[in-house]
């Protein structure tokens, strides 16, 4: 995609990074969403010490710059051909740093981290969370107010900042220090990159990110006071939450030799949502990458679950509210990855024709659980494992057997979601790397009992960025017209074995299933020190 394009010299462009979980991506989008400069790297994870997930700061800032120029140049443009910049980040990673200096106290600790998992289940399980569950439950029967129901049913996780935050207020004295004299900063990736990218004059988030993060009361739209309060933590360190479209400011010249505009910062689930076009109720986005995420828009009322779905704030533009409900599955790139390096194959790609060479798994289960489960199970101590290994197991049955564990985990959240928000789901799409898999979105697609629509361009969460980033400077005028940009997708309709699709799987996978929920019994609880 080089500097060819003589004819784009004077257009002007959106640009978008996304920073994942294992890369950090730039792309540079025209007016009819196209990309037409694109640049990447990989995200270095960081393990120094079983269970401990981290990522250097400087690394992410670096990286973050370098694709941003890297997808300038790759487009054959000028960087005062950006109209604006959006950015989409994964969520509830974070770092603390010194407003003074800007100098992080330590590494960014991922949402993959389960340092804090013991402190997680004490408090689940202590006397003052059931005292807070009861109170909160006769509060809700004489208001009858959705949050004290919500606050009845809370259930902390290792997924959320809040145990992992407390956990470095107890283990970083220089944090302590900096809080007691007033120039600690906390923020996720987002709150860091603004920061940085304004030369300290920024501390803010927006409430996509912030809702994710488990200290924000999506009901009050601000930090949650109470929660805070309940585990020590200090409303003074945290960030302003702005809307998710909004003028964030320009970055500072020296950075990128132009200012450029911060038009939209976003959590990368409800940035990809935005870029599925997922704004009407009952529209329900997958994104299958590192994990599986699955997202009801459930319209201007924040979701309350009892199963471990997530109310969230899909984003905030204008007076506008749109919230979520989220389920999710943590191991889902990571076991076909895992796969990878054991050589069970070379190629991603193959992965899908080797599940079809065979009829079944042999009557083997693969449990994708390296960082515990999620909704509905909600138990952080569960193991990965295979189950039903025999002499006549080939390497083509474990890699079916983990590609149907994908599946079967859409179709545990997919039931999840039915059940908890009694939302008529309108349509479903999909995104990220491991959808381009078409035996697992064949097999989901048959346990929905849905079309599953998937787009051929499947980072979705830049787009989403850009998409909000371009509304904000009128790029882009109104969602219809965003709809209009969709690529063609590909679809998988049901294959049933009745004349029609109820969402019950398959008569052949009625059994599987069954043996497979029984291997997550035996899974789970795994890791508990006897």
């Amino acid at each position: 995609m080089g500097s060819h394009r003589n004819g784009f010299k004077k257009e002007s462009y959106i640009l978008s990074v996304d920073v994942g979980t294992t890369s950090i991506r730039c792309h540079v989008y025209d007016k009819e969403a196209k990309i037409q400069g694109s640049c990447s790297t990989k995200v270095v994870l960081l393990y120094p010490e079983v269970g401990h997930v981290e990522m250097d700061p400087d690394d992410l800032w670096k990286g973050f710059i370098s694709v941003v120029k890297g997808a300038v140049q790759d487009a054959g443009i000028q960087m005062h051909q950006i109209e604006a910049l959006g950015i989409s980040t994964q969520r509830s990673t974070f770092t603390t740093w010194d407003r003074r200096t800007g100098v992080p106290f330590h590494n960014f600790i991922s949402w993959q981290d389960q340092r804090a998992a013991d402190l997680v289940k004490s408090w689940n399980r202590s006397c003052t969370m059931k005292a807070i569950h009861g109170a909160m439950k006769v509060l809700y029967f004489v208001t009858r107010q959705k949050r004290l129901l919500a606050a009845s049913l809370i259930v902390f996780s290792t997924q959320h900042v809040t145990f992992r935050l407390v956990w470095v207020l107890t283990h970083y004295k220089q944090v302590c220090q900096a809080i007691d004299e007033g120039y600690c900063c906390f923020g996720t990736i987002d709150s860091w990159l603004l920061f940085k990218l304004t030369k300290g004059h920024l501390h803010a988030t927006d409430y996509s990110n912030a809702s994710s993060t488990g200290i924000f009361d999506s009901y009050q739209m601000c930090w949650s006071g109470f929660l805070s309060s309940l585990v020590s933590l200090p409303l003074s360190i945290f960030p302003k939450v702005e809307n998710t479209g909004h003028d964030f400011g320009s970055t500072d010249p020296s950075i990128f030799g132009v200012p450029i505009p911060i038009m939209s910062v976003m959590a990368d689930q409800q940035a990809a949502m935005f870029g599925e076009c997922c704004f009407d109720v009952g529209d329900v986005k997958i994104t299958m990458g590192t994990g599986t995420f699955m997202d009801i828009n459930t319209g201007s009322k924040p979701h309350t679950s009892v199963a471990g779905l997530y109310p969230l704030v899909g984003w905030k533009i204008g007076s506008e509210v749109v919230y979520l409900a989220e389920g999710n599955a943590a191991d889902t790139g990571t076991a076909i990855k895992w796969a990878q390096k054991l050589e069970l194959f070379s190629d991603v790609r193959e992965t899908s024709t080797m599940a079809y060479s065979v009829s079944d798994s042999d009557g083997v289960c693969f449990v994708p659980s390296f960082s515990g489960l999620q909704a509905p199970l909600n138990d952080p101590k569960a193991c990965a494992s295979f189950m039903g290994l025999k002499p006549s197991t080939t390497k083509r049955h474990l890699v079916r057997a983990i590609l149907e564990s994908v599946a079967f985990r859409n179709k545990q959240l997919y039931e999840t979601m039915l059940r908890e928000t009694r939302i008529p789901i309108t349509k479903i799409r999909v995104d990220g790397g491991v959808s381009s898999n078409d035996f697992v979105m064949q097999l989901t697609s048959d346990l929905f009992g849905k079309k599953i629509a998937r787009p051929q361009h499947i980072e979705m969460s830049c787009l989403g960025a850009a998409f909000v980033a371009g509304l904000e400077v009128g790029f882009w005028r109104t969602r219809e017209e965003l709809k209009k940009l969709q690529s063609a997708d590909d679809e998988f309709l049901p294959r049933c074995a009745d004349k029609e699709c109820t969402g019950s799987p398959n008569g052949e996978y009625v059994p599987i299933l069954q043996s497979w929920e029984r291997a997550l019994r035996r899974s789970m609880n795994w890791y508990n020190k006897p």
